[in-house]
Order: C-alpha cells, then structure tokens, then sequence
C-alpha cells in the first residue's frame, strides 16, 4: 500500500454485523495500549467487557446491549495500538458505521472514553426497548441500488399499511432496509420483482434506522444531553447529512435522530474521495468496511486494523 499521509487518509470505524468472539485479544496480548482500554472500559461498565469480546458467550456479544459498547471499546483498543506505533498521527477525516460514528466522536476528541462508553451501553439499551414496543427486522437486499429501494419501501408500506423503509445505504448494490415485518416482507418481494439478487433476513431483533426506534429517542436524547461534548479536533462525518458534523450543537442533535434515520455511507464515502481521501484505515475486528470501500470507490485503498499482523502492515506504510 501506499505511504500513510495524514492529509490523503480517513480512519473508519464499522458498526453492528462487525462483531466476533475473539475480537481484540490478539491485539490486547501485543499492545499495552489496547489492553489499557479494555481494562478501563471494564471498570466503567463494572463486568468484564473484555472477557465477553474474547471469550463469548456468542449469543451474549450479540445482545445490542452489549454489542455496542463492545464494538467501540475494541475499535478505540486498535486506535490505540495504532497511535501506540505511529505516534500522534491524525487522519484528515473520522467517519463510523451507525454505532461506529460514536466511535469515531470519542476518536476525534468530542466525547471522553468512559462517557462514550456509558452512551453507546445507553443506545443500546434504548433500541432495545424500543424494539420490544415496536416489534420489526431488517433485510439485505443485493443487485438494488437505494433510490429504487426507496421506491419500493414506498410501495411497499402502502400495500401493507405498514412502516418500512431504506436504513444503510451501504455501497451501490448493497442496501439494507429496515421496518415491520410485514412490510418488510412486502419489500422483499417487490424488490426480487425489481431483479434483486437477493433479499435476505438478518439476525437482528430490532428495526435500527427506522421509525420504529422513536420510543427509544427520549432515553437517548436524556443521555446525549448529559454528555460534555467538545468540538472534535478532526472533521467527523455525519451519517445522516454525509458530510461533516458543524460543531457541538449539531452532534448534540445528531446522535438521537440516528436512531430513525439512514445511515448514508455510500455518500459518506463519496463526499471523503471528493475530498481527496485515497486511504481508508478501518479500525476494529473483521474488514466489513473495506469490503464496502472497494464497491464505492475501486481507486482508494483500504486496510482494516484489528490483529497485531494488520497492524504490523499499517506501521510498514
């Protein structure tokens, strides 16, 4: 890969899906700095968060309530093992994934670490609640771009009288919608009607970036406005608008309404090569970002940062 250049590099961070038992213990073993943060992220949740990320259960990690805060804790570990070998390097941009945009808020210096921490184990526990109000599911759709997904979330929801609609515009062909289950189940049969490849059911058990989290937005919204934000010393960008974050107030507004709006990450993407971003790092266990980043844009190079051996790669650079 090429030489890391502050000016030409964005550094990443991926959201829910991105989770495996094992995750962050290679890493944790190598670097002292990525063990002080797990370390410190047990202490601020009082259970051992390390130990559920490297050992499991598999069914426990993938309870959003802990899903969330495992996936920031492990991303912001390999942060640190990165800073821990480059020194006080910072890319030209932050941007994450859903969850991950809180990530990259506690990455830039607009969120201390423990109350980061605390918030992303709060959002969880808001969508899931808000989940058991509002009972619904997400699908994958592969061959569709989102415009035409809109259009058939449109129809969709008038045929059924129910809510569905786009929730990660992922990169063009990879789309996942998000609402009640019938719905959603009438979205998928149009959209196979459209030429999808596929339209498939993930395993979540909530309906995340849609309307039906609007229960959890007041819990939320308590623990967001309790926060202490800074303005981040480097640009982060918006999942929703695909564009930087302005300062305080509009991360104080941000942070909620995610939780009913689109994660527009093609665009996001986008707006950072328009930018002149040629190298995405992907902070955090597997590699679904960078797998992402060769479909939006096949000129840019993308490495993902989460064992000891990328690691090795990334200082090589």
């Amino acid at each position: 890969m090429p030489p890391l250049t502050a000016a030409t590099t964005a550094f990443v961070f991926p959201g829910q899906g991105s989770q495996a038992v094992g995750m962050g213990r290679d890493l944790a073993q190598a670097s002292p700095a990525a063990r002080r943060v797990f370390a410190e992220a047990d202490d601020v949740l009082g259970f051992a968060l390390s130990a559920l990320c490297w050992d499991g259960p598999e069914a426990d990690l993938n309870t959003t309530v802990n899903t969330q805060p495992a996936l920031l804790v492990c991303s912001l570990a390999a942060l640190a093992a990165v800073r821990e070998k480059l020194g006080p390097f910072q890319p030209a941009f932050y941007a994450g994934h859903s969850v991950g945009e809180v990530t990259a808020l506690v990455a830039a210096g607009s969120i201390a670490f423990a109350d980061g921490v605390r918030l992303v184990r709060a959002r969880g526990e808001a969508m899931a609640a808000a989940g058991r109000a509002a009972p619904g599911g997400m699908a994958a759709i592969l061959g569709l771009d989102a415009p035409v997904l809109a259009e058939v979330c449109a129809e969709a929801a008038a045929a059924s009288g129910g809510v569905v609609q786009v929730a990660n515009d992922n990169c063009p062909g990879q789309v996942v919608l998000s609402g009640e289950s019938a719905a959603l189940e009438k979205a998928m049969e149009l959209a196979k009607a459209r030429g999808a490849r596929r339209a498939m059911r993930l395993a979540v058990s909530v309906a995340a970036h849609s309307p039906l989290m609007a229960s959890g937005l007041e819990p939320y919204r308590a623990a967001v406005d309790a926060l202490a934000l800074r303005p981040p010393l480097v640009p982060v960008i918006s999942n929703i608008t695909a564009e930087p974050l302005p300062g305080v107030d509009a991360i104080r507004a941000e942070l909620p309404a995610q939780l009913t709006t689109q994660v527009r990450w093609t665009d996001s993407v986008r707006y950072l090569v328009a930018r002149g971003m040629t190298t995405f790092v992907e902070l955090g266990p597997k590699d679904v970002l960078t797998g992402l980043l060769k479909r939006i844009a096949a000129n840019t190079t993308g490495i993902a940062v989460g064992t000891p051996e990328t690691l090795a790669q990334l200082e090589a650079a």
